[in-house]
């Protein structure tokens, strides 16, 4: 029919335009955060954008939800609000004909979300924990910037990088001042690295570089020159492992766990596509608007439906981990979603009966009274 053709048509522009909107917010907001840290050398510059594209990876299911939600509550009310509701249901339809457009419109857009959720929002978390690892292998050479000072957590060293290549935590044209055991060791090398040695201990490898130890003029001032020189910056350090928290395990391993906190992101993640088409539906009878009201009314209690119906599943999710109810009692809130969705849909839909019907309803109540 023509206005599900229209309908469809407008809500696929302007989905487009809220997750455009949503994500420029959301990203721009984290990428200040990272740009300051990366300023201030506690991350490096080459990494920003990796950890934002993963970050934006593991919230893309949230952000799919709310788009669609948005979406068709935004559309349904503009319709109410230009009177072309009334004109389709006075021409014989009635609201509960457009629950298929606009499923038809939500269901592709939660199978995305069930694959994004299931499949690739955890790589997501998965890879970009391994990345912070390799950062904090790193860290005491090149999770700085090019160009910027940078204390050790203990204090007692100094570095400075001009240039990082990346390639196996490699830093071009180090300094490094060490002030332990009561000496001023300055040493200047072309090249570094990080690696592990036998005990686990994270080791400064430094190439073809001077070092100087004490101070200029005084009898003990010792100059000499190296190939190959190695300083223990830190232990029990290991490389890159496999991250051990739920969001970042991969569904097929969270199947059959009997770990509770398994068990919740499971249902978590199961959760996900299930609530886009759970608020899709209560978006058709939250949208209603009277154009007499002036008002927009329906808009703050359709947010404020969503926060709640949002926090009623993260709770849940929390109990679950506890170990307080079941995975199947997720299933509760969606049920009690829905029912209060349908319940509006009934008592939104009754000016769309027929003169017939509104008669005999009227003659009804008049004989009972």
């Amino acid at each position: 029919m023509v206005f599900r053709k229209s309908l469809t048509r407008e809500l696929t522009f302007t989905a487009l335009g809220v997750f455009v909107v949503l994500l420029a917010i959301i990203l721009s907001t984290q990428a200040i955060n990272l740009l300051g840290r990366a300023a201030e050398g506690q991350i490096a510059n080459e990494a920003v954008t990796a950890l934002i594209g993963f970050w934006a990876l593991g919230l893309f299911p949230l952000l799919m939800i709310l788009t669609v939600f948005v979406t068709v509550l935004v559309v349904l009310t503009r319709i109410w609000r230009d009177h072309e509701m009334a004109v389709w249901l006075s021409s014989g339809l009635s609201l509960r004909d457009w629950v298929w457009p606009v499923m038809r419109f939500t269901i592709p857009l939660a199978l995305l979300v069930g694959i994004v959720s299931l499949y690739i929002a955890p790589w997501a978390e998965e890879r970009s924990q391994v990345y912070a690892e390799i950062l904090k292998r790193r860290e005491e050479i090149s999770a700085i910037a090019p160009g910027v000072f940078k204390e050790s957590g203990s204090g007692s060293k100094v570095y400075f990088i001009e240039s990082y290549g990346g390639e196996h935590g490699s830093a071009t044209n180090i300094f490094m001042q060490d002030m332990s055991e009561g000496k001023v060791s300055s040493i200047f090398a072309k090249r570094g690295y990080i690696t592990v040695n036998d005990d686990n201990e994270r080791v400064l490898v430094l190439e073809d570089g001077r070092r100087y130890v004490g101070e200029p003029g005084q009898s003990n001032y010792e100059v000499g020159s190296f190939k190959r020189y190695s300083v223990v910056v830190g232990n029990n350090q290991k490389l890159a492992s496999r991250p051990n928290n739920r969001q970042a395990q991969s569904t097929s391993t969270l199947i059959g766990s009997s770990d509770p906190a398994y068990r919740s992101e499971l249902v978590w993640r199961l959760s996900m596509p299930l609530s886009c088409l759970v608020l899709a539906f209560l978006a058709i009878p939250l949208s209603y608007y009277n154009p007499r009201s002036g008002h927009a009314h329906n808009l703050v209690v359709a947010l404020l439906g969503f926060f709640l119906y949002q926090n009623s599943l993260t709770l849940v999710r929390n109990w679950i981990t506890q170990g307080k109810v079941g995975m199947a009692s997720i299933l509760v809130v969606h049920v009690i979603v829905l029912i209060i969705a349908v319940l509006l849909l009934k008592y939104r839909d009754r000016p769309a009966n027929t003169v017939r019907q509104t008669l005999k309803y009227f003659l009804h109540k008049h004989r009972a009274r």
